[in-house]
Protein backbone atom coordinates (compact mmCIF):
# COMPACT_ATOMS: atom_id res chain seq x y z
CA UNK A 1 0.00 0.00 0.00
CA UNK A 2 1.52 3.42 -0.84
CA UNK A 3 2.36 5.35 2.47
CA UNK A 4 -0.09 7.89 1.97
CA UNK A 5 -3.04 5.75 1.54
CA UNK A 6 -1.78 4.04 4.77
CA UNK A 7 -1.85 7.01 6.66
CA UNK A 8 -5.07 7.99 5.63
CA UNK A 9 -6.95 4.78 5.10
CA UNK A 10 -7.75 4.23 8.97
CA UNK A 11 -8.74 7.76 9.64
CA UNK A 12 -11.26 7.78 6.85
CA UNK A 13 -12.65 4.29 8.30
CA UNK A 14 -12.35 5.84 11.63
CA UNK A 15 -14.72 8.39 10.32
CA UNK A 16 -17.06 6.18 8.65
CA UNK A 17 -16.95 3.93 11.91
CA UNK A 18 -18.38 6.99 14.18
CA UNK A 19 -21.12 8.10 11.76
CA UNK A 20 -22.28 4.75 11.81
CA UNK A 21 -22.12 4.30 15.87
CA UNK A 22 -24.12 8.01 15.54
CA UNK A 23 -26.73 6.44 13.89
CA UNK A 24 -27.15 3.36 15.10
CA UNK A 25 -26.73 4.66 19.15
CA UNK A 26 -29.34 6.67 18.55
CA UNK A 27 -31.65 4.40 17.01
CA UNK A 28 -30.63 2.43 20.69
CA UNK A 29 -31.91 5.19 22.76
CA UNK A 30 -34.84 6.02 20.83
CA UNK A 31 -36.02 2.30 22.13
CA UNK A 32 -35.46 4.14 25.59
CA UNK A 33 -36.86 7.69 25.13
CA UNK A 34 -40.03 6.41 22.62
CA UNK A 35 -40.21 2.81 22.88
CA UNK A 36 -43.99 3.46 20.97
CA UNK A 37 -41.70 3.88 18.23
CA UNK A 38 -39.94 0.96 18.17
CA UNK A 39 -42.68 -0.82 18.80
CA UNK A 40 -44.91 0.89 16.03
CA UNK A 41 -41.49 -0.40 13.77
CA UNK A 42 -41.36 -3.50 14.64
CA UNK A 43 -45.02 -3.84 13.10
CA UNK A 44 -45.04 -2.16 10.37
CA UNK A 45 -41.25 -2.59 8.96
CA UNK A 46 -40.98 -6.53 10.50
CA UNK A 47 -44.44 -7.80 10.88
CA UNK A 48 -43.91 -8.16 14.71
CA UNK A 49 -46.89 -6.93 16.73
CA UNK A 50 -47.39 -6.18 20.64
CA UNK A 51 -43.71 -5.44 21.43
CA UNK A 52 -43.84 -3.97 24.92
CA UNK A 53 -42.36 -1.13 26.44
CA UNK A 54 -39.93 -3.71 28.62
CA UNK A 55 -38.53 -5.48 25.58
CA UNK A 56 -37.94 -2.74 23.54
CA UNK A 57 -35.76 -1.14 26.23
CA UNK A 58 -33.77 -4.62 26.40
CA UNK A 59 -33.11 -4.54 22.80
CA UNK A 60 -31.82 -0.96 23.43
CA UNK A 61 -29.71 -1.60 26.07
CA UNK A 62 -28.25 -4.56 24.27
CA UNK A 63 -27.88 -2.61 21.27
CA UNK A 64 -26.06 0.06 23.30
CA UNK A 65 -23.67 -2.59 24.16
CA UNK A 66 -22.99 -3.28 20.79
CA UNK A 67 -22.83 0.10 20.05
CA UNK A 68 -19.99 0.70 22.66
CA UNK A 69 -18.24 -2.11 21.19
CA UNK A 70 -18.29 -1.18 17.53
CA UNK A 71 -17.29 2.36 18.49
CA UNK A 72 -14.55 0.51 19.97
CA UNK A 73 -13.52 -1.65 17.63
CA UNK A 74 -13.59 -4.44 19.32
CA UNK A 75 -14.40 -7.82 18.05
CA UNK A 76 -14.41 -6.46 14.61
CA UNK A 77 -15.84 -9.31 12.47
CA UNK A 78 -18.34 -9.99 15.03
CA UNK A 79 -19.57 -6.40 15.74
CA UNK A 80 -18.94 -4.42 12.72
CA UNK A 81 -20.84 -7.81 10.93
CA UNK A 82 -23.95 -7.72 13.68
CA UNK A 83 -24.17 -3.69 12.91
CA UNK A 84 -24.16 -4.63 9.22
CA UNK A 85 -26.68 -7.43 8.85
CA UNK A 86 -29.18 -5.42 11.24
CA UNK A 87 -28.93 -2.13 8.84
CA UNK A 88 -29.00 -4.00 6.23
CA UNK A 89 -32.59 -5.90 7.10
CA UNK A 90 -33.60 -2.13 8.54
CA UNK A 91 -32.73 -1.55 4.56
CA UNK A 92 -34.36 -4.16 2.87
CA UNK A 93 -37.47 -4.19 5.20
CA UNK A 94 -38.57 -0.44 4.06
CA UNK A 95 -38.62 -1.40 0.49
CA UNK A 96 -42.07 -0.86 -0.17
CA UNK A 97 -41.33 3.43 0.80
CA UNK A 98 -38.50 3.37 -2.38
CA UNK A 99 -41.18 2.66 -4.59
CA UNK A 100 -42.94 5.52 -3.33
CA UNK A 101 -39.35 7.76 -3.48
CA UNK A 102 -40.34 11.60 -3.67
CA UNK A 103 -42.51 10.85 -0.67
CA UNK A 104 -40.36 9.08 1.62
CA UNK A 105 -37.28 10.69 0.65
CA UNK A 106 -35.76 10.11 3.82
CA UNK A 107 -35.57 6.67 4.07
CA UNK A 108 -33.26 6.82 0.92
CA UNK A 109 -30.49 7.92 3.24
CA UNK A 110 -30.01 4.16 4.53
CA UNK A 111 -28.28 3.23 1.71
CA UNK A 112 -25.40 5.55 2.04
CA UNK A 113 -24.91 4.17 5.51
CA UNK A 114 -25.32 0.44 4.90
CA UNK A 115 -22.50 1.35 1.85
CA UNK A 116 -20.22 2.46 4.60
CA UNK A 117 -20.95 -0.88 6.64
CA UNK A 118 -20.44 -2.84 3.93
CA UNK A 119 -16.87 -0.82 3.59
CA UNK A 120 -16.25 -0.64 7.05
CA UNK A 121 -16.52 -4.24 7.27
CA UNK A 122 -14.80 -5.27 4.41
CA UNK A 123 -11.77 -2.96 5.68
CA UNK A 124 -12.28 -3.65 9.09
CA UNK A 125 -8.37 -5.02 9.59
CA UNK A 126 -7.20 -1.69 8.50
CA UNK A 127 -9.32 0.57 11.02
CA UNK A 128 -7.11 0.46 13.62
CA UNK A 129 -7.48 4.66 14.60
CA UNK A 130 -8.94 4.35 18.10
CA UNK A 131 -9.28 1.03 18.00
CA UNK A 132 -9.04 -1.59 20.49
CA UNK A 133 -6.87 -4.66 19.36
Amino acid sequence: MDKSLEQKLPWVLLVLRVGIFIVMFVWALDKFFNPGHTAAVFENFYGIGGLSSTLAETLGALQIVLCLAFLAGLWKTVTYGIILVLHGVSTLSSFPQYLDAFNNLLFFAAWPMLAACIALFILRKFDTKLSIH
